[in-house]
């Protein structure tokens, strides 16, 4: 059934104790009982009533009953419901705006630093995690090297036309030899003059393919292994957490599934997904429990929202994490006005 056949479904009792009943778990994390909303309904109505109610809308899948007494709390369809079609959105206060304006109010020349301030501020601010997706590179490349550091390690170097300097540990196909390694630099370095790293991978499937006869197979899985690091596919400095703490604090009861949430991140080895989620529709997306492909911990929500830079192209996002009774009202704005906030600045500067 979808949304708007639910919300149809509820009659205006229905929608205020389903409101009730989000708005207290997210306030409280605890299961929200008859009795307690029936102090707190506009009109009067029995507990017994309000019991009736709730196991209506616990038989349409709105909320979930974890003991028989302990009252009710929202399923993540619920809570999708909730968020999707009855939350109202606050606008960000004066002391939060000015905190992440502050990030932002000086000339640091260093992105990584600007950012790392803006997701410190966005952890504070939010009382969650944060994260910040920081941008590629996107100069023209200089040159390419390749170097072998062990039988399973080597060393990929990419000098950038503007000075900057980028260089990582990967793991080789296996046997990988120095001559290899060079006859795939000289290849790379043969094509890459002019072009941007996402050029250069544009075009890196076709040039292979027609100049198969002069790399061998090694050279050619060295040349795809190697690029591939710079699109994501390893743990990568690009991703900046902040606030981890927080929810250890706020959720002590479930130290357990925090570790497996920080565990997973750390471990994420495709973190190109996480600016992907941003890319199907502008502004903020939430994503709640198991729809959050970011992360295998079914309990986690995410708010995150990209930014662009000066040619409208998603380059970035910016982002908070935590349990699922979130508030949502107040962390969307924040997190909307920072990822727009952050593009204005980063489009305002070279490279």
């Amino acid at each position: 059934m979808s949304q708007e056949s639910l919300l149809s479904e509820l009659n205006d009792r229905s929608r205020e104790v389903f409101r009730r009943v989000v708005e207290t778990y997210l306030e409280t994390g605890e299961p929200v009982g008859s009795r307690t909303l029936s102090r707190a309904l506009s009109e009067k109505v029995s507990a017994a009533t309000i019991r009736n109610v709730m196991q209506d809308l616990e038989f349409m899948g709105l909320l979930d009953s974890p003991h028989v007494s302990a009252g009710r709390l929202p399923s993540q369809m619920g809570l999708r419901l909730f968020v999707d079609g009855m939350m109202e959105i606050d606008t960000v206060a004066p002391t939060d705006r000015a905190a992440i304006d502050q990030t932002l109010g000086n000339d640091d020349p260093d992105t990584g630093l600007l950012l790392d301030r803006v997701s410190t501020a966005l952890s504070s601010i939010t009382r969650g995690a944060s994260l910040v997706l920081m941008p590629k590179h996107e100069a023209p490349i200089r040159h390419i090297e390749f170097v072998s550091l062990a039988p399973d390690r080597a060393l990929v170097v990419l000098v950038f036309a503007d000075g900057h300097v980028e260089n990582r540990i990967f793991t080789p196909p296996p046997g990988q030899t120095p001559s290899s390694m060079r006859e795939a630099g000289n290849f790379l370095n043969a094509m890459a003059e002019g072009r941007t790293l996402a050029e250069l991978r544009s075009q890196i499937g076709q040039q292979i393919a027609a100049k198969r006869r002069e790399l061998d197979v090694l050279a050619a899985e060295l040349v795809e292994s190697g690029l591939a690091l710079w699109d994501g596919e390893t743990a990568d400095p690009r991703l900046i957490v902040r606030g981890r703490a927080n929810l250890l604090e706020r959720e002590a009861a479930d130290l357990d599934r925090i570790r497996v949430l920080f565990d997973d991140l750390e471990r994420k080895r495709d973190i190109v997904e996480f600016l992907e989620l941003t890319e199907s529709g502008d502004g903020v997306r939430i994503f709640i429990g198991s729809e959050n492909k970011l992360f295998s911990l079914s309990g986690s929500a995410l708010v995150v929202s990209p930014y662009m830079n000066a040619d409208r192209k998603i380059v970035g996002a910016v982002g908070v994490i935590g349990p699922t009774r979130l508030n949502y009202g107040r962390i969307v704005p924040i997190v909307d006005y920072t990822a727009q906030l952050v593009g204005r600045v980063l489009s305002g500067r070279k490279g």
